[in-house]
């Protein structure tokens, strides 16, 4: 009974692999069952009798892959009050996080209208609740502006534009995205 029990979650881990390989190298768009099944050297009915619908496979595709990465710690970001020094930290978090993700984050907010809605909606939330924490300490976090400016901070496609697309380290996204809050809460940047 044991070594039944391996095999199937070996051939289910061998699905979650051939998923993650193929999300992070074509994109959920353009990942099929075939392809999966074909990947993971099973057959699609073998994928189905696992996952029973996309969904489920990218869920456990989603969870192996985040198991494999040092998530954003929004945690240690609230045990700092001062708003800028709090923004600042998880800015330098967040995007650390980016950057080591980037090639299959890439694909993953690439192919959002793919995905199945409730890992939108997921994704959706956690940048909410990563804008929120941030915006906790500033003396006005109900501002529009400031909650505009924050969001965006923390946006996948803002790292990506100035790090990926127009070269800056993370330290320096980091610093211009903190001083435009920073402008536009009126509060003095510290050096």
């Amino acid at each position: 009974m044991n070594k039944r029990a391996e095999q199937v979650e070996t051939t289910r881990q061998r699905i979650v692999d051939a998923a993650v390989a193929l999300h992070g190298s074509v994109g959920p768009a353009k990942t099929t069952i075939a392809g999966v099944a074909e990947q993971a050297g099973v057959t699609r009915l073998t994928v189905y009798r696992h996952f029973a619908d996309d969904a489920a496979l990218f869920s456990a595709c989603s969870s192996h892959w985040l198991s494999q990465q040092q998530l954003p710690d929004p945690a240690a970001w609230s045990e700092l009050t001062d708003p800028l020094t709090r923004l600042h930290a998880g800015l330098a978090d967040l995007y650390r996080f980016y950057r080591d993700g980037e090639p299959m984050l890439r694909r993953i907010y690439g192919d959002w209208a793919a995905l199945p809605e409730g890992h939108r909606s997921d994704l959706a939330q956690r940048n909410n609740f990563f804008r929120d924490r941030l915006l906790e300490p500033f003396p006005e976090p109900d501002s529009g502006r400031l909650r505009a400016v924050v969001a965006h901070s923390v946006s996948f496609w803002t790292w990506r534009s100035l790090c990926h697309d127009n070269g800056l380290s993370n330290d320096d996204a980091v610093q211009a995205m903190t001083g435009l809050a920073a402008m536009t809460a009126g509060l003095q940047q510290p050096c």
